[in-house]
C-alpha cells in the first residue's frame, strides 16, 4: 500500500526509458514525492532539483556546482556502473553518497553487443547489406574480409564485460590479448587470454575492442598518435565510453587508410545528453564505420534491473539504511 506522507522528494534528473513507473512505485512506496525531469544541463539539475533529497540521473551531469546548489541532497543515484557524470569528490566533501549498478545488471548485453559490432565490421555486413539494397548483388561488394580464425582479438582492459566477452570471441578461433594494468597477468592467463603492453595491444592487435572505463587517464586515449599505430587492416571497436576515442582523429583515419574499419557504440558528443541533437558528425557519413545509439546495455531484463537498482539505492539510503554498491565512503549520519 500507498504511503501518502511524504518524507522529502526525489528528483529523476534525466531518462529515456518512456515512464518512471517502476521508479515511482519504489519511491512512493516508501512515502517520498517522485519528481520526473529532463535535464541537458547543470543548470538545469540545480534548478529541478533545489528541494530535492535525492537525485536519480541517466545522462544529466551532477557536478560540483550542482552538488554544491543542492543542499538537500543526500544521494545521487546513477542508472548504470559509470559515474564519470558526477563529481564523486564534491559529493564525498559534502557528505552526500553517490551509488552506481553493478557490471552484471548488463554484462552480459554488452558482450553481445561487442561480439555483434565486431563480427558486423569483420564480415562487412552493413556493407553487404547496403549494396544489395541498391541492387548490386556480388561478394565484392565486401572485399578485402580476412578470415577470423588465427588473427588477434585485443582487449582494452580485462574487467567482467572484457572476460564475457573474451569467452565468446574465443569460439571464433582468435586469440585473445589484454592490456589491463590493474589485473594480476596470471589471473588473465588463467582465462586463455594473452596480457600484453598498451603499445603491444594498438601494434599488434587485428581487432581492438575498447572496454576501459571513462575517466581523465582514458580520455581520448585513441587520438592520431595512437591510430596512426595500429595495423591498416585493424578495426576498432568501442562498447564503452564515446570520449575515449577522439572523433576526428578516428574520421581522418578511416577516410586516410591508417585503419580499416570501426564500430562504435557511443560518439565523443554523447547524443543522449544534447537537446535536439542532429546527426552532423562527420563519422555518420564514412561507409567504414558502424555507430549504434549507445544500446550495447539494452535488454528489457537490463532496463527494468537498472531502474530499480537505482530507485532502491535513493530510498536506503534517504531511509537511513547503507547503500548496497556505494561509490565513495560517507559518514553515517555526517550530512549537514
Amino acid at each position: 500500500m500507498t504511503r501518502t506522507d511524504s518524507n522529502g522528494t526525489v528528483l529523476i534528473a534525466d531518462y529515456d526509458f518512456g515512464d518512471v513507473d517502476i521508479e515511482r512505485a519504489i519511491i512512493e512506496d516508501a512515502g517520498f514525492r517522485l519528481v520526473a525531469a529532463q535535464c541537458k544541463s547543470e543548470d538545469e539539475v540545480i534548478e529541478r532539483g533545489r528541494d530535492a533529497d535525492g537525485v536519480l540521473t541517466q545522462y544529466a551531469r551532477v557536478g560540483s556546482r550542482a552538488i554544491d546548489a543542492l543542499t538537500r541532497c543526500r544521494v545521487i543515484a546513477r542508472y548504470g556502473t559509470g559515474v564519470d557524470i558526477v563529481d564523486v569528490d564534491a559529493a564525498t566533501r559534502r557528505s552526500v553518497q553517490v551509488t552506481n549498478a553493478p557490471n552484471d545488471w548488463c554484462a552480459e548485453e554488452v558482450a553481445d553487443h561487442a561480439v555483434a559490432l565486431w563480427l558486423a565490421a569483420a564480415r562487412k555486413i552493413c556493407a553487404y547489406d547496403r549494396a544489395t539494397r541498391q541492387g548490386e548483388w556480388h561478394w565484392k561488394t565486401g572485399e578485402p574480409i580476412w578470415r577470423l580464425r588465427g588473427r588477434v582479438l585485443g582487449l582494452l582492459s580485462f574487467g567482467a564485460i572484457a572476460r564475457l566477452i573474451a569467452e565468446r570471441a574465443q569460439a571464433f578461433g582468435v586469440e585473445v590479448w589484454a592490456c589491463d594494468p590493474f589485473i594480476d597477468e596470471a589471473e588473465i592467463r588463467s582465462r586463455r587470454v594473452r596480457p600484453v603492453s598498451f603499445d603491444e595491444l594498438v601494434e599488434g592487435a587485428d581487432y581492438l575492442v575498447v572496454q576501459s572505463p571513462l575517466t581523465p587517464q582514458t580520455h581520448h586515449t585513441f587520438d592520431r598518435a595512437t591510430l596512426r599505430r595500429m595495423k591498416p587492416t585493424a578495426v576498432l571497436v568501442n562498447t564503452a565510453r564515446g570520449p575515449i576515442v577522439e572523433d576526428a582523429a578516428l574520421h581522418q583515419a578511416l577516410t586516410e587508410g591508417w585503419i580499416a574499419g570501426a564500430a562504435l557504440d557511443d560518439l565523443e558528443e554523447e547524443p543522449a545528453k544534447q537537446r535536439d541533437w542532429r546527426p552532423r558528425n562527420a563519422l555518420l557519413e564514412l561507409p567504414n564505420v558502424i555507430i549504434t545509439p549507445h544500446a550495447a546495455y539494452y535488454s528489457e531484463e537490463a532496463v527494468r534491473t537498472v531502474r530499480r537498482i537505482a530507485a532502491e539505492e535513493a530510498v536506503r539510503v534517504l531511509t537511513g539504511r547503507p547503500a548496497r554498491f556505494p561509490v565513495n565512503n560517507v559518514m553515517a549520519g555526517s550530512h549537514p
